[in-house]
Order: structure tokens, then sequence, then C-alpha cells
């Protein structure tokens, strides 16, 4: 049975932090198309967390309308004293002229929540006649993950509209958080590519060529599919509150050949698609999938060659898909594995319920802290009989060669590989893992 321990200290400096603070939820503002946030905070907020997300993590950029482009009111020490809404007013006025978008969300820092100033009376002013909402994201309230889940409740409550019927097919898909995962982009495109093979319309609002008409199809889905172990929770069962849409919570990234099957069949079940056109698009995937596996098969299998155990640091989603795939589909035995996304303490049970069986009989513990340092120290206590794979961020390359291991970056901080649309989702995506951990191994002889 797996087990977890978690930081008793929440005092304590925390080393080598996996994620930003609640107000990073401008990155998921930025990853909706034509849309931007209006950021309500002091100077240097917006800046440092898009040098985070957006520069050194995949090298992800500011896209569009990004990094510098985001509008702020720079609140200084005299809105501390006397309030800041007439300047907040000024910024969204002059973004409206400015800037050629379709849709703003405006997102608060420490200095405006602490203060209290009404940012929600001063955006419902311009409710009437623009697309326009607003969330609480002071940073000490948490992580961007939280951010996230606030942008996702304020466009849920104050832009959507209930659908005059709903849509046969029509999936909304929710999973990852943009720019936190540099491989958004592919995860969501490798979704919706696994939907329409079962014949069904995906929907997703994040990433490019979709935006605003994707954002107001949301109420009309058939029901919304949730693709993560915990964060988008709030968000599927908000929609299923405010406009009956059911949902559908599968906890787990599918990672190749034996998740994804699993995961076509479950959708496709719920869905109530054909059961033979599920088999036959498993079938042909996996022929096309084992092709490659079987051919690379003397490298794969070379003694010298094979890491006997791994460790993944990386947030829940990734931990266990990783988990889940290396176990599966490479015969990996899982060492201790960590998340550092700072899971809320109340869904920590149900997360850990995922490691019990990954596969072949095998669970994992697991380590929740937001710790990059901690989990480094206890990574170096362990006793590996082999030279380990570790999947993790950049950060886990200085330590792999401490450890004589092998390192990939799959997690925040990615400073070290550039992603585009770049995925570890599906049939494809394992095969590009397969590639990516054989590579780095290799490199390693060489």
């Amino acid at each position: 049975m797996p087990t977890a321990q978690n930081i008793s200290n929440h005092n304590q400096i925390i080393d080598q932090v996996r994620h930003v603070c609640t107000l990073g939820g401008l990155q998921s503002v930025l990853a909706i198309e034509r849309a931007i946030p209006i950021l309500h905070a002091g100077p240097g907020c917006g800046q440092k967390l898009w040098g985070a997300l957006g520069l050194q993590n995949g090298g992800q950029g500011s896209g569009y309308a990004g990094g510098h482009t985001v509008p702020c009111t720079n609140a200084t020490e005299k809105d501390v004293i006397f309030g800041a809404t007439d300047k907040l007013r000024t910024v969204i006025e002059n973004a409206f002229k400015v800037l050629d978008l379709d849709f703003y969300v405006v997102l608060t820092g420490c200095t405006s929540d602490i203060v209290g100033d009404d940012v929600g009376e001063v955006v419902r002013e311009f409710q009437n006649e623009h697309k326009i909402v607003w969330a609480e994201t002071g940073g000490f309230k948490g992580s961007n993950f939280l951010g996230h889940e606030l942008v996702l409740e304020a466009i849920i409550d104050q832009y959507l509209k209930p659908a005059p019927e709903k849509i046969k097919g029509l999936v909304n898909i929710w999973a990852v958080v943009p720019y936190q995962d540099p491989f958004w982009t592919g995860v969501y495109d490798e979704l919706s590519g696994l939907l329409r093979s079962i014949g069904l319309t995906p929907n997703v609002i994040f990433g490019p060529h979709r935006g605003i008409p994707a954002l107001d199809l949301v109420p009309a889905a058939e029901f919304n599919l949730l693709v993560s172990p915990w964060v988008g929770l709030k968000a599927v069962k908000q929609l299923e509150e405010n406009f009956g849409t059911p949902f559908l919570h599968y906890p787990s990234l599918p990672i190749g050949p034996t998740e994804t099957g699993k995961f076509l069949r479950t959708v496709g079940e719920y869905a109530g698609v054909d059961p033979k056109k599920i088999e036959a698009v498993i079938a042909e995937n996996e022929d096309h999938y084992y092709h490659y596996i079987e051919r690379a098969a003397e490298v794969l299998l070379e003694t010298r060659f094979l890491p006997r155990r791994f460790t993944v640091v990386a947030d829940a989603t990734y931990t266990l898909a990783l988990s889940k795939f290396l176990v599966n589909d490479l015969a990996l035995i899982p060492n201790r594995q960590y998340i550092v996304d700072a899971t809320p303490a109340d869904l920590q049970e149900e997360v850990l319920k995922n490691f019990q069986d990954l596969g072949e009989g095998l669970s994992a513990d697991v380590l929740f802290t937001p710790d990059g340092g901690e989990v480094q120290e206890d990574i170096r206590a362990t006793k590996f009989r082999s030279r380990p794979l570790i999947l993790g961020s950049s950060w886990e390359r200085v330590l792999a060669k401490e450890v004589n291991g092998y390192a990939l970056s799959v997690s925040m901080p990615v400073s070290d590989r550039l992603v585009f649309d770049r995925s570890y989702v599906g049939y494809t995506g394992g095969l590009r893992l397969v590639e990516d951990i054989y590579s780095t191994i290799l490199a390693d002889f060489q």
C-alpha cells in the first residue's frame, strides 16, 4: 500500500519552488486566444510571473498579448493608503482603446486584496459593453493552480450564459494548467485528437484557433471531461451546477498504450460510443506504437542502458501519469514519488488512492511537498540499487549527476528545453517519451 508524507511546518523556507503564486493565473487567461489579463497589482509582479512561466519553462515566451503587453496599475505606497480604484478604471479604459482583443480578465495582486479595493464594482461598470470579468488572486492565497481555478470560476459565473440546447457529442476538455505545464498546447491537441478518433467533438478553450468561440460553446456541451487528479474539479462541478452539464472525471493523463486504451474505453462507454469502434481505434494505434517499440527492441532491452527504477518530481497530474506509463509500458519499478504542486490537504487522500495500483501490482510511496530542497535531500538519502531515472525539473539535472542517475526535464521549471506543440499524451506521446528517455540515457554513454 502506498504511504504519504507531508510537510508539518508550513512556516519553513521553501527551496526550489515548482510553481508561482496565485496571480500566476494570468497565464491561464493568456492561453485563451485574444484574451488578456489586466493586473491590479504592484510593479514587477507580472514580469516575475511571466519570466518564471513564460521564459524559464520550455521557452514559451509571451505570445500575442503577454509579457510586457499585460496592462497593470503598478500600485504604489500611495495607493495602499488611499486606494486605487480610479487608477484601475483608467487602466481598463485605456486597455480597451489600445489593445485589439476580445476578452479581458481583471486580476488582483496582494496589495489590492489587502487594501480591499472593490474591483468588482469597477469591472461591473464595463460589463454591459465589454467582455470582462474579475477574480481576486492575491498571491498570498496560494499557488497558480488555485489562480487557474479562480480564473475559471470567474469566467463561469460572470460571463457564460445557458445554451438554448445541448450539442450531441460536444465535449469540453479540462486538463493541465496552461504555461505551468510546458507541454500544455500539445496535451490539449492530443486529447482532442483522441476524442475525435472515437467520433466525439472536442471543445477546448485554451490554445491557438479556439478562444472566445470555444468559450461560448462551453454551456452547450453534452458533458465535461476532466483529465486531472484534482485541478479543475471545482470548475466542472460549477458547470454542472450552473448549466446542468454532467462531468466525467478521469484522474490520470493518458500516456502510452496501456493508459490510453483505458482512457478511450472509459470515455467511449460514458458517451455511448459503439465499443467496436473504440476497439478498432485502439487496435490501429497499438499496431503503430508497437511497430516502433519492436523495431528498437535491441536498444530498449540492452541491460547496460536500462534503468531499473524511477522517481518523478512533478505536479500530481504528471507524477501519476508518468508513473503509470513507466510501470505498465516500460516495466520499471517506482521509488518514492514526489508531488510538488501544493495539492490541497483535503484532496491528498483521493490523489494518493491513484498510486495504490499503478499496474502490475505495484504501488508507490508519495511525498507531498512544494519544497524542492526537501525533495532533493530525500533523493540524496535514497540507496539506489542501480542508476535511477529521474523525471523532474531542470534542477534535477544537477541532482542526477550527484546520485549517478539519468534526468529528463518534464516539469516546471524546464529551462533546458524548447517546447512548441510536443506532448507525452496518447500513443504518439508515449513514443516521444520513450525517445526522450532513451536519448538521455544513450547520450550518457557517448
